[in-house]
């Protein structure tokens, strides 16, 4: 996480100051190491710190934080200069890295280490002085040597059978996720509202207001309602509003009917925001810090967030390209991902609720 900030830091500072085009990609090229290592870390650092009946709660705070910050700085952003974002966006990567000095390393990873003094200085520092942390820590080291008395941590490894579950899981959730379209809408969203008629700077604003809202409902159900379920009526919320503004551009093409388009691409634009953050924003994170045990954890997280950033990538790069085939078609091909997407989560993703990090790996890995 300190490596990552300090990459961000660098990153925002020569975007602000940049003399040139070369600095402003060095810049976004920094920040994209930073964002791509602490994307994974941090989920995983706090599934692995906080109880099992609040993990869904403390790892979503997390992506409420995050969208707090999108929506921050998509409001803000409306108002002032590139480079005064770029410097507010520097902010909060240098409190972070002197922050970082003062919370307690992961004891799951101390204990994988062998720095068992460590390892219940920590547990007992993150569960309270007067906690009994005895059977924790028993079920912790006693998975943890399970694991290493069988496997050996390789990229490999992460390829026995053992491990296919997980690996399905985590890597289906991640190319669905970025497939189904939210990346390119969210870089491209002033261009969509534009071509369907709208106020960019209106669009813009009340989708930054309504997600906020939106992350903190879904931080109070996670670990009420469970994590399929929410997925579920994300990835169902992703598939009817992408299906929304293609048949506004349908309608587009109709002189009968061009009044109705701006009026439904902003309704599909704002439910598929609130679609995706109450579930596909931050879900596929916290169940890729809870499924994969923690010898492949570090290859595990190494391939899905290749995997996750690559398809972002490809989406962006190529939306362009599909607007100029057919703006209609290519959010009715981003609904069918949707459609894809619940059938998934029906079928193979698990509910990780209420559930030890130890219990969760187990069921996924039977020949472990």
């Amino acid at each position: 996480m300190w490596f990552s900030e300090i990459f961000c830091s660098a990153g925002w500072l020569s975007i602000a100051f940049a003399k040139s085009a070369l600095w402003l990609d060095i810049g976004r090229l920094s920040i994209g190491f930073g964002v791509g290592m602490i994307c994974y870390v941090v989920p995983v650092y706090i599934a692995e710190i906080t109880p099992k009946n609040h993990r869904g709660s403390f790892v979503s705070a997390n992506q409420l934080m995050t969208t707090s910050g999108f929506a921050l700085v998509y409001f803000i952003g409306t108002f002032i200069s590139w480079r005064a974002l770029a410097m507010i966006s520097a902010v909060p990567s240098v409190v972070q890295i002197i922050g970082l000095f003062f919370i307690p390393e992961s004891p799951r990873w101390l204990a994988k280490c062998g720095r068992e003094k460590e390892f219940e200085a920590a547990l007992k520092r993150l569960r309270g002085e007067d906690a009994d942390i005895s059977e924790e820590a028993a079920d912790i080291i006693d998975y943890i040597e399970t694991l290493e008395q069988q496997t050996e941590a390789s990229f490999l490894e992460l390829f026995h059978r053992r491990y296919s579950n997980a690996l399905i899981v985590g890597v289906g959730l991640m190319l669905l996720q970025q497939l189904g379209g939210n990346g390119p809408m969210a870089y491209y969203a002033t261009n969509i509202f534009e071509a369907a008629g709208v106020s960019s700077t209106i669009g813009l604003q009340i989708s930054a207001i309504i997600q906020i809202p939106v992350a903190i409902g879904g931080l109070l159900l996670m670990d009420r309602s469970g994590r399929r379920p929410l997925l579920l009526v994300s990835a169902s919320g992703m598939c009817f509003s992408c299906f929304i503004i293609g048949i506004s551009f349908c309608f587009k093409e109709s002189p009968h009917l061009k009044a109705l388009t701006p009026v439904l691409a902003l309704t599909g634009s704002l439910v598929a925001a609130t679609a995706f953050t109450i579930g596909l924003g931050g879900i596929p994170w916290i169940i890729m810090s809870e499924i994969f045990p923690i010898n492949v954890k570090a290859q595990a997280g190494s391939l899905v967030t290749l995997v996750n950033w690559s398809t972002s990538w490809i989406t962006t790069y190529t939306f362009n390209f599909m607007m100029e085939w057919s703006s209609a078609g290519t959010f009715f091909f981003f609904s069918g991902v949707g459609g894809l997407t619940v059938l998934f989560v029906a079928k193979l993703v698990p509910e990780t609720k209420g559930r030890t990090l130890e219990e969760i790996q187990a069921s996924l890995a039977p020949f472990l």
